[in-house]
């Protein structure tokens, strides 16, 4: 009977180190602050398709627009992109969900994405995203 006591006592530990390990503090998405967020990581931008299409927020897209599209941060973080290879950066809104293409990390409007290429045929970019609000 002591045995089958302290197994329990020593799995109801285990549980609780678990829950609250889950319940600590981690810089995600959700509770980043200001700076530095990823670095060299992939950028792209909208097809003109999605003009006037409603973003996960529910605002109108406008690729004349200066934002963007992120998986989790939240909505209205703006974050500065700069572009490694020329390091031109631009300043975007977050007001969409994605990208879902595989190994891309943000999708920006084009405007914002043609203000940091060199060229007007490059497709997608390597950046680093900072956090600025």
């Amino acid at each position: 009977m002591k045995s089958n006591y302290r197994l329990t006592y020593y799995i109801s530990i285990c549980i609780l180190m678990l829950f609250l390990g889950g319940c600590s503090a981690s810089k995600n998405a959700n509770n980043s602050t200001k700076g530095n967020y990823k670095t060299n990581v992939t950028a792209s931008y909208y097809h003109k398709k999605f003009n006037g299409k409603r973003t996960a927020s529910g605002e109108k897209f406008h690729n004349s627009g200066m934002t963007a599209a992120h998986k989790s941060l939240p909505f209205n973080t703006k974050v500065k992109v700069t572009n490694l290879k020329n390091n031109k950066s631009v300043k975007v809104r977050i007001n969409d969900r994605g990208p879902f293409a595989k190994g891309r990390e943000i999708d920006l409007s084009k405007k914002a994405f043609m203000k940091i290429a060199d060229h007007k045929n490059d497709g997608l970019l390597q950046v680093d995203i900072k956090i600025i609000k």
